[in-house]
C-alpha cells in the first residue's frame, strides 16, 4: 500500500526510541536515550515537553498513578511525575557498569519486560529480564547482543522478540500465567539490504509491525510464516521503534535518529530524529502498565 507519512513532531532525537501510547490520557510518550529524556506529546493540544534525567534511559512505561517505571543505565525505578523523584526498585547490572537498559514493555497483567546492552554494542553481553508485580527481577534470557523489539500475539501463547544485530526475530512459548518464556523457532529473518530489526508492535490481526535500523522504513510481516507484508518508507535512515495510538488505535507512530548518521546523510534525512504517524487502515493495541 502507499501511505502518507505526517511528521508530528521533528524532535532532531539522538536516539529516539521507546514509543508508549497512553489510551486512557490520549497521550504518546517516548525517550531520546542518548539526550536521558523521557518525552509526552499531546495529539489533541500539539502540547510537548520532557523530563530530564542524570542517566541512560532505555525504556518508559506507566505504573500506579502518577508514576512512571522507568529503566535507566543504572537500574529501574519508580518516577513520580509531580516532584520528579526516582525511586530504586532494582538493579540485576549493579557491577557492569557499561551496560544499559534498552527496549522494554508490559504484558497484559502487568509485567514490565525489558533488554540490556553494552553500551557499545559488544555480542553477546546483555540479557533479558522480566520485573514481576512484587519487584522481584528473573533474567530470562542470556548472551544477548542489542535486546530490543518485543510483541505478545493476541491470544497471549507467544513472546516475540528481536536481537538486532542477529537480524531476527525469534519466537518464544509464552506462560501467561507465570510469565515464563521457552524458545520455539526463529519467525522472521530480515534480509541483510533492508538494515536491521530494531523496535516492533503487533495488530489486531496478530501480524508484526519492525521499524529498520538503517533500512528506512516500518515493514509489516506474519510472524509464523517468516511473509513480508507490507512497507512504510520512512523520511529517515534509522527508524528505532513504533507503536499504535490514536483515538481509534489505528495510527502508528514511529520513532527515529539521527546518531550514526554523517553529515552527508543528514542532509539527505533532515528529518531524522522526529517522530512521524501513518494511518495504517488496522487497529493494534496500547501499551500496558507496570501494576
Amino acid at each position: 500500500m502507499s501511505y502518507q507519512v505526517d511528521l508530528v513532531l521533528d524532535a532532531k532525537a539522538t536516539l529516539g526510541e521507546g514509543p508508549h501510547w497512553e489510551e486512557r490520557e490520549q497521550l504518546l510518550y517516548w525517550v531520546d536515550i542518548i539526550e536521558k529524556r523521557l518525552h509526552v506529546y499531546s495529539p489533541i493540544t500539539s502540547d510537548t515537553h520532557f523530563y530530564q534525567f542524570n542517566h541512560y534511559i532505555g525504556a518508559a512505561v506507566p505504573g500506579q498513578l502518577g508514576n512512571f517505571i522507568v529503566a535507566l543505565q543504572n537500574g529501574i525505578y519508580t518516577f513520580d511525575l509531580e516532584s520528579e523523584e526516582l525511586s530504586l526498585i532494582t538493579d540485576p547490572e549493579v557491577n557492569l557498569q557499561s551496560y544499559r537498559f534498552n527496549d522494554g514493555k508490559c504484558d497484559s497483567k502487568g509485567r514490565f519486560y525489558v533488554g540490556t546492552m553494552d553500551v557499545d554494542a559488544k555480542p553477546g553481553c546483555g540479557a533479558f529480564y522480566r520485573l514481576d508485580r512484587n519487584g522481584e527481577i528473573k533474567k530470562l534470557l542470556s548472551n544477548v547482543s542489542i535486546s530490543n523489539g518485543l510483541a505478545f500475539s493476541p491470544d497471549e501463547a507467544f513472546l516475540y522478540h528481536i536481537d538486532t544485530p542477529t537480524g531476527k526475530m525469534s519466537i518464544y512459548n509464552y506462560d501467561e500465567q507465570s510469565g515464563d518464556i521457552s524458545f520455539k523457532e526463529v519467525g522472521i529473518t530480515i534480509p541483510k539490504e533492508m538494515g536491521t530489526p530494531d523496535g516492533m508492535t503487533i495488530d489486531r490481526e496478530g501480524m508484526v509491525w519492525i521499524a529498520h535500523w538503517g533500512g528506512g522504513c516500518v515493514t509489516r510481516w506474519n510472524p509464523h510464516t517468516g511473509k513480508q507484508l507490507d512497507e512504510i518508507i520512512v523520511p529517515a535512515k534509522n527508524v528505532t521503534s513504533c507503536t499504535f495510538g490514536g483515538e481509534h488505535l489505528d495510527e502508528l507512530y514511529i520513532t527515529t535518529a539521527r546518531i550514526g548518521l554523517t553529515d552527508e546523510e543528514l542532509a539527505l534525512n533532515p528529518l531524522s530524529g522526529g517522530v512521524f504517524k501513518v494511518k495504517v487502515g488496522i487497529s493494534g493495541y496500547p501499551g500496558y502498565s507496570y501494576r
